[in-house]
């Protein structure tokens, strides 16, 4: 479509929702506002109760870690802001979060307290508020998460002395649930009435009462029409109410400022001194703003930054409104509210509250819910590849296992180390990421996890880690190099440290170093498996020499000899080829007799199934075969010769297919390629190679 043929009307109304289902803008009596309940009762919910319900109708998976069952709860995915803010790898901090919401949404207590986030900088504490924030407000453009609120009105203008001069409409300045306004004894009857022909998981319940303004018109709007509560509800409008935090409508967000500068007014609102004039006096509850961030949160979430740097004079109010869902406006009654308080704080900032005899109060109303760092490596990589890939670079390509190190590096560093004698950190790590390692169970990585009680905790942050991964980049780029590998990110990740604004402690730094080593080591081993692989990537020679290995075992464990393929004679089972290739599996001359034992047993139970033996299926095996093949063949392919400029041509050739293999198998470019096969020609050259 050109744009000459553009039509602007018809591209907004295709994104309107204008449906009767759906519609935003719908206006009522109140006596239509109760059959709307009535169809759908869950439309009075609590904050808690409607928090809890959008989280989990986004829907959930559930598996086990460690055998433990694990619910995963989809709403964190992000899918409808496109994954911008995805939390990974927290799967278990945010089951406890939303268990808390559930038991909020119950009644069990949880609904009196403040939700406290804890842990380390850069632990997604704010993107999981943030989340919450925004799903809550999108939830309320939902049919199923309609809400709604009242305003008062006075058509023809004969009420002026109870809404004011040239006041018609005089909106309910906290967008209360409009049921608040039936009297407190026929509430739990009406909510029975609600209730009937609906499966419910809560009871349902309307609690509170309503703010001072609405109060003070409620009030002589009864004593004008002597009691008659029929002719106090024609003069309210029930309407749609959507939820926003750019326009201040049931969200809310506090951060604490300089303490000479806060002021409680900020949470619980202020006189309206311009309107003072209009009604009176400061007293007048219509010449108050209920515009302070519990105000404004009221039917939603409240969000408090670093909660813990409040001053302890407005800890009152946090305590009260947590406890008792009231807060106190200055000169007037305590007022009801209906919102989830959740804060969130680092490590030095919590430890500072649990030293305070003073904040005992506050520590008591507080349900705590660590989000560490990850500690599982796949997770960790998430985080930056969704960052860092190249679709997204320009004039430069990330090598393959860049983002890898980094990442493992931050998990090392969060890592306490293991109790075990013979358990490496790096094991650690292995074994958290799912990867199976000898004579270590499912058992022990449970145990593992609980010994170490501040795991996450401490450690590296994934800014960091971006923030070094970003220097790389840009290196590259101005020097033109093409392609970002991991030795330049550990280099960067290494220099960092010498600044590194939270880490003062020398011997941490250096604790840091080893471990950046040992991910430089890691590294190398795998780059080097590679190209081993690389060379070995012959299905038909490996199958050979794994058919030569299961001849002579089978000729050893049935004392028969081997039929020479050249000679044609008969022969002892060739004790050194089986012994090159059990030593590539760490298999002791003691365990040799069991280990092929074990084998020609397999192959026996196989052939009875009519299935046939393929190395693959043992990934111990195939391993040291393809070790075994590239020690026969690494002189003849000459790779040393990369690290000079003479080479002929067949090795050219030879070196040529590696690095084809390399790009089309492990993922590299051709930069990149020719740099890994540089770095391990010269590793090769020294002798250093692992047979493992």
């Amino acid at each position: 479509m050109s744009s000459k043929n553009f039509d602007f009307k018809g591209f907004v109304k295709g994104f309107q929702d204008n449906s009767s289902e759906n519609d935003l803008t719908w206006y009522g009596t109140f006596e239509d506002y109760i059959e709307l309940v009535k169809e759908n009762p869950k439309t009075i919910r609590n904050a808690f109760q409607r928090l809890y319900d959008m989280i989990v109708e986004h829907g959930t998976e559930t598996y086990k870690d460690a055998k433990k069952d694990i619910i995963r709860y989809k709403f964190f995915d992000d899918i409808q802001s496109g994954g911008k803010d995805t939390v990974f790898g927290l799967d278990v901090p945010l089951m406890k979060l939303v268990n808390v919401f559930r038991s909020a949404a119950l009644g069990y207590g949880t609904e009196k307290r403040v939700i406290l986030l804890h842990g380390p900088v850069g632990s997604a504490k704010s993107t999981i508020c943030r989340m919450l924030k925004r799903g809550i407000e999108d939830y309320s453009k939902t049919p199923q998460g309609a809400m709604y609120t009242y305003e008062w009105i006075d058509e023809d203008g004969r009420f002026e002395d109870i809404f004011g001069k040239d006041v018609r409409v005089f909106p309910s300045p906290m967008h209360e649930e409009p049921l608040l306004l039936v009297p407190e004894g026929m509430r739990n009857a009406l909510c029975e009435e609600f209730s009937k022909g609906h499966a419910l998981e809560y009871k349902l319940k309307i609690e509170g009462e309503i703010c001072p303004p609405s109060r003070f018109i409620f009030s002589k709007l009864m004593e004008h029409y002597k009691n008659d509560l029929n002719q106090v509800l024609n003069h309210v409008r029930v309407k749609r109410l959507v939820l926003n935090e750019a326009d201040r409508i049931g969200i809310g967000t506090f951060q604490p400022k300089d303490e000479k500068n806060q002021d409680s007014t900020e949470l619980t609102g202020d006189i309206n001194y311009r309107k003072i004039a209009q009604y009176g006096s400061d007293s007048d509850p219509r010449a108050f703003n209920f515009d302070g961030e519990f105000n404004i949160a009221n039917r939603g979430l409240i969000e408090f930054v670093e909660v813990l740097k409040l001053d302890v004079a407005f800890l009152y109010d946090l305590l009260g409104a947590s406890q008792e869902h009231r807060i106190k406006p200055k000169k007037f009654a305590q007022t009801h509210i209906d919102e989830v308080i959740i804060g969130h704080t680092n490590e030095p900032e919590y430890r500072r509250l649990q030293d305070n005899e003073f904040m005992e109060a506050l520590r008591d109303r507080t349900v705590k819910i660590d989000i560490p760092y990850i500690t599982k490596l796949n997770n960790e990589v998430k985080i930056y590849k969704k960052d860092f890939n190249n679709k997204r670079l320009k004039g430069v390509s990330i090598a393959p296992h860049t983002i890898e190190m980094a990442a493992m590096w931050a998990i090392l560093t969060r890592l306490e180390k293991p109790k075990k004698a013979n358990l490496t950190r790096l094991q650690k790590l292995k074994l958290y990421n799912g990867k199976a390692l000898p004579n270590f169970t499912e058992d022990d990585v449970k145990e593992l996890r609980k010994e170490a009680k501040r795991e996450g905790l401490d450690g590296i942050s994934p800014r960091y880690i971006q923030e070094k991964i970003s220097n790389a980049i840009v290196l590259a780029q101005q020097s033109n190099k093409g392609s970002v590998n991991p030795f330049m990110v550990i280099n960067e990740l290494g220099s960092g440290l010498k600044n590194h604004s939270l880490i003062s402690n020398e011997e941490t730094k250096s604790e840091y170093r080893e471990l950046l080593s040992v991910v430089r080591q890691e590294y190398e081993e795998i780059i080097k498996s590679e190209v081993q692989r690389a060379i070995c990537t012959d299905s038909a020679q490996l199958a050979r020499l794994c058919s030569n290995y299961i001849d002579n075992i089978k000729a050893y464990t049935q004392k028969e000899k081997v039929k020479n393929p050249f000679t044609g004679e008969y022969e002892q089972p060739d004790e050194r080829l089986m012994r090159s290739i059990e030593e590539k599996m760490e298999i002791s001359e003691a365990q040799k007799d069991d280990t092929r034992r074990e084998i020609m047993n397999y192959i026996g139970a196989l052939s009875l199934e009519g299935k046939s033996f393929d190395y693959k299926s043992n990934e111990r095996l195939q391993k040291a075969l393809e070790l075994k093949l590239f020690e026969d063949s690494k002189d003849s392919m000459k790779l040393t010769s990369l690290v000079t400029t003479a080479t002929d041509e067949d090795t050219k050739n030879k070196i040529k297919t590696i690095k084809s293999r390399l790009i089309n198998d492990f993922g590299y470019d051709e930069i990149s390629a020719e740099g890994v096969l540089r770095h391990v020609s010269g590793i090769f050259a020294r002798g250093d190679v692992k047979e493992s």
